[in-house]
């Protein structure tokens, strides 16, 4: 299973900016700002300059929320797996469609994506650990997962046939022999989830994030998210997605006017420091998923 360390579950996924003080008049030293920014950028342990202070804002904020699906979820429907079938449908094995996950007690939808869609600071270096993006029984095991422009993942191939991974608007397009792995290290973002697809297994599909900064967050299977470490005091834009959506490019439009939620799934914030933002539970009518 994809351990997601950026966002959801153990830790924060984040990228280094750094803000520049304004310059007027003649060109001499501004002594004040320069120790203005002294005090505020700090030095992480890697070296990477991590901005404490930004624009309009200082310290940092959490959010969290519970995405539930509204009405019975229809039943999954079987995939057709007509190939390798002594690995990918051994003993009678069936794949199904995991497009709509919702969970059978609470409702909770999961693997709804929501991130910042730009951001002034952030507070932790980029990790060097990998994450693991694994594929067994022809099929892959996460299928949204979100990871931060700079981090290794671990493409990782558990069955004993060969699959071909191929990250959509990357570059990365590769055979993964039985029983191996490789690293991707992604070198930009994505602006929304991109699909992942295996060339040899048709019915093999998955979607992924980058984000630079890290602020994002995939629901779990009960459809709580949470993202961390935000920028406090200065207003933030989120986008929301949903394979399933009907919005633009899966954007998830939902009805919450005390969000001024668009139709094009994004709604803004102004955290307070140290607040933990709690949305509640957000409910999902079968209509924005185009049902």
């Amino acid at each position: 299973m994809v351990r997601l360390l950026f966002v959801i579950v153990g830790g924060s996924l984040i990228a280094a900016s750094g803000c520049g003080a304004s310059r007027v008049d003649a060109a001499r030293a501004d002594t004040a700002a320069a120790a203005t920014l002294r005090e505020t950028i700090l030095t992480a342990s890697d070296g990477a300059a991590v901005s404490e202070a930004g624009p309009g804002g200082t310290g940092w904020a959490t959010l969290t929320g519970m995405f539930t699906f509204e009405g019975g979820a229809p039943a999954a429907k079987p995939l057709v797996v007509d190939k390798d079938t002594e690995v990918c449908s051994k003993d009678g094995m069936k794949l199904f469609d995991r497009s709509l996950l919702v969970d059978g007690s609470g409702k909770g939808l999961a693997n709804v994506v929501v991130f910042v869609r730009k951001s002034s600071r952030v507070k932790n270096p980029v990790s060097s650990d990998q994450l693991v993006f694994d594929q067994k029984n022809c099929e892959f095991i996460a299928p949204v997962f979100a990871a931060r422009v700079g981090q290794p993942i671990d493409v990782r191939n558990s069955d004993p046939v060969g699959h071909n991974t191929n990250i959509s608007g990357t570059s990365f397009n590769q055979l993964i022999p039985a029983g191996q792995g490789t690293v991707y290290t992604p070198n930009k973002e994505t602006g929304m989830p991109v699909m992942v697809t295996c060339n040899i297994h048709p019915w093999m599909k998955a979607y992924t994030v980058f984000r630079q900064d890290g602020y994002v967050a995939v629901s779990g299977a009960n459809g709580s998210f949470t993202i961390p470490d935000l920028p406090a005091g200065e207003p933030l834009e989120f986008q929301v997605w949903h394979e399933r959506a009907s919005g633009p490019n899966g954007a998830l439009a939902l009805s919450v006017p005390e969000l001024s939620w668009s139709d094009k799934g994004r709604f803004k914030l102004t955290l307070d420091a140290d607040q933990v933002r709690d949305l509640g539970t957000l409910v999902v009518p079968a209509s924005a998923l185009g049902m």
